[in-house]
């Protein structure tokens, strides 16, 4: 069975020998009923490897259901889970059904697993190892038929060594063990997931962002990256959002990524030749740069011209440290129209 390599919302994308031995373990993986352990830090994306082995196998037309161990108060979790009967407690005044009971047929994730405590540990040590549930408050044990896929951020074995998740549950949930490398681990694919988000973001977000320039893609390659994939779709979801720019630049990034970055490190790859027209130029920058493509709807052509106008005149002020002779010189225009220009283009340093 081909892996379709998909989620519900975001596509899995990546080219890096890491994520790719990744995909190679979900698409084994995926239609079997093993029990599987995604582990890897914050924000490299468990949730998506799960739905992939979700909708890659035969259960895909049965629920998902996701819970976070971590984001659930240990004195709720117990009834989140298992579910509970009229009159169990004080304020149940109906009978609910919990999440295992909804998985039925289906997959449930239960992510950050090492945070959850020891009592309902054992309870699902059982679920697993007889098919079945109890809700709190009942009277006989209700069978289902769940396949379970467990994350962690944390290191599952040191918790057993300090006495904090059950050595014979790891056992049980390490069948299919997945490691996600971070997103520093994978330079690669730091580019396609560039392209990815920006496409995604200008559509969700109404936007049209045409690129996004060389120079500003070396620098998101090589920032650490401590939030992962979920750190860089935040930043570019800001930028798209932001930019008064039709192509992002170095400015457009956060402060946080440009760091200590140098700012001849902001300098365009490419550079203008000798005689070389202003249209000849234009396509040699479209051909290096991460470009798009026109969109559908189309452009607006004068907008366009204008904000390229502008980012030149921008970067003929900033390599003159703002002498305004000296950056006309460079733009080969007169010191008052380069001052009527930054009038009309409201550029202030």
């Amino acid at each position: 069975m081909a892996i379709k390599l998909q989620t519900d919302f975001y596509h899995l994308i990546g080219k890096s020998d890491g994520i790719l031995q990744v995909f190679d373990l979900v698409e084994r993986a995926a239609d079997s009923d093993s029990t599987v352990i995604l582990t890897g830090e914050s924000g490299t994306g468990k949730e998506l490897i799960a739905r992939a082995l979700h909708h890659n196998s035969r259960r895909a037309k049965k629920g998902f259901i996701p819970v976070n161990c971590g984001a659930i108060p240990n004195e709720l979790l117990e009834t989140e889970l298992f579910g509970h009967e009229k009159g169990a407690f004080t304020g149940a005044t109906q009978m609910r059904i919990g999440r295992m009971e909804l998985a039925d047929n289906g997959t449930l994730f239960l992510d950050e697993i090492g945070d959850m405590p020891l009592t309902l540990q054992i309870k699902l040590l059982r679920v697993l190892a007889e098919s079945e549930i109890d809700r709190v408050g009942g009277s006989k044990p209700i069978k289902i038929n769940i396949r379970v896929i467990t994350a962690t951020h944390s290191n599952l074995e040191e918790s057993i060594a300090d006495g904090k998740f059950r050595e014979d549950l790891f056992y049980r949930l390490n069948v299919i063990p997945i490691a996600i490398p971070p997103l520093r681990e994978r330079k690669s694919d730091i580019p396609l997931l560039i392209h990815h988000y920006l496409k995604h973001f200008n559509q969700q977000k109404g936007k049209s962002i045409a690129g996004i320039s060389d120079a500003a893609v070396e620098i998101l390659c090589n920032y650490q990256w401590p939030g992962n994939i979920r750190e860089l779709a935040n930043f570019m979801e800001r930028m798209v959002v932001l930019s008064p720019n039709k192509t992002l630049s170095p400015r457009d990034l956060p402060e946080k990524v440009l760091g200590d970055v140098p700012r001849e490190t902001w300098e365009p790859l490419v550079q203008s030749e000798p005689d070389e027209t202003p249209a000849e130029f234009i396509r040699k920058s479209r051909n290096h740069a991460y470009y798009i493509g026109m969109p559908e709807e189309g452009i607006n052509l004068k907008q366009m011209v204008e904000e390229f106008e502008k980012e030149l005149i921008i970067e003929a002020l900033e390599k003159t440290n703002g002498v305004k002779n000296q950056a006309a010189t460079l733009l080969g225009l007169n010191r008052t129209t380069l001052v009527e220009k930054i009038k009309k283009m409201n550029i202030q340093r």
